[in-house]
């Protein structure tokens, strides 16, 4: 049931004898030194930390927090990335759907140009499809309002942070009897996948930076299970330099002292119970159900579908779709950078024949993705100023 999501000052941790209130005091590059140096002083041994998130990773690379790490700390990509994760044969029947006449389909945009097995959404938009960029499923629900005519598909992408506002609309849509709106329902669970990736063994890991927005929803609770199952560290971060870097510190001194457990470096956004009417809304619209995910297959228990009660809303339900088999892009390595298997730099096509431009597969495609952060910021950015990691760690000597 999704009912299992219910249930320190971190600002004077970082800054000793000062409070971060602003934006821009999270990206103090003397107060990300003086962490960095912290973890430096309290690393004695090789970890390895996946940061879960998409977002994450943009920002480890974009501020060049690699460079300050020591060179004990590792640090890799994560699943949590919607866009990237949403299976091709998933992708194909809302292609199939954009195709149909007197459909208008609505997404976010990152999905438009995520090549499918024979085609893409942009491709069936040029074929004379109505596929439009919504910004909210709330601009798709306003869609089906103007367009009673038509059928009004909303691509449902995404995991816990977004599945409210999606039953939100469900429920505005039926209180309006907006018949004509549907949702095709590719929503995705967090702590289902970290299990799979943990049980699979395929990459040993020390710790995990948990994903802030997700965790504003379902709150820290959910995670417990890793370090009591697992003995593996988990701390909820924010995701501005210092979030970061804090987190990486907690999870570096739970590793060193033996101590694995859940915490958060995200306590302005992030209570232990989550956001209570957000789960309850998911509760109301939601079931839990098995979900394919793009390079790890079918996870139990790790999507969301369309209750019963509101299938009227359930493009599923709607729509008799027969698809040919799926077919992956020769060569892309997406599915291996989502588990953590590859980074980007081990993909023959990075950069070569994938680009922004031309993307062979998702993780080039979307803002989230590993292979965008690694084309955009490359491995040496340092927004910091340090050319040098030896030079930061010398200074803890």
């Amino acid at each position: 049931m999704i009912g299992q999501y219910r249930g320190s000052a971190d600002s004077e941790r970082v800054t000793r004898s000062r409070v971060v209130k602003f934006i821009d005091e999270y990206r103090n590059s003397d107060l990300a030194k003086k962490l960095a140096r912290t973890i430096a002083s309290r690393s004695s041994r090789p970890v390895r930390i996946m940061e879960f998130c998409g977002g994450h990773t943009h920002a480890i690379l974009r501020y060049g927090l690699r460079q300050l790490l020591p060179t004990t700390v590792e640090t890799k990509s994560g699943p949590g990335c919607p866009v990237c994760v949403t299976a091709t044969p998933d992708l194909d029947k809302a292609i199939a759907i954009a195709h149909l006449p007197n459909v208008i389909t609505t997404t976010f945009g990152d999905m438009m140009r995520v090549p499918g097995s024979y085609s893409s959404l942009q491709q069936a938009k040029a074929e004379g499809g109505d596929v439009r960029t919504v910004y909210s499923v709330a601009d798709a629900v306003d869609i089906a309002r103007a367009n009673r005519q038509k059928l009004v598909v909303f691509l449902g992408i995404g995991f816990e942070t977004t599945a409210p506002t999606i039953a939100a609309a469900i429920l505005k849509a039926r209180q309006e009897k907006i018949a004509n709106f549907s949702v095709l329902c590719l929503n995705k669970l967090t702590p289902p996948v970290m299990k799979a990736l943990l049980d699979s063994g395929e990459v040993k890991l020390d710790g995990i930076i948990c994903p802030g927005h997700v965790s504003v929803i379902i709150g820290s609770h959910p995670y417990e299970f890793i370090p009591r199952n697992y003995g593996v560290s988990c701390v909820i971060s924010g995701f501005e330099p210092l979030d970061i870097l804090l987190c990486i510190e907690k999870l570096v001194t739970q590793i060193e002292n033996g101590t694995p457990t859940v915490e958060s470096a995200y306590t302005r956004g992030v209570k232990p119970e989550g956001n209570k009417r957000a789960l309850q809304l998911m509760e109301e619209v939601f079931e839990i159900d098995d979900a394919n995910w793009r390079g790890i297959g079918i996870v139990p228990q790790s999507g969301l579908r369309i209750k019963s009660n509101y299938e009227e809303f359930d493009a599923d339900k709607i729509f008799s779709i027969k698809l040919q088999p799926s077919r992956e892009p020769k060569g892309c390595r997406c599915g291996d950078i989502i588990r953590g298997a590859a980074t980007p730099l081990e993909c023959s096509l990075f950069k070569t024949i994938c680009t922004p431009e031309s993307p062979v597969g998702p993780c080039m495609v979307s803002s989230e993705g590993a292979c965008a952060a690694y084309y955009l910021y490359g491995t040496e950015a340092n927004s910091f100023g340090l050319s040098k990691t030896k030079k930061l760690h010398s200074e803890t000597k």
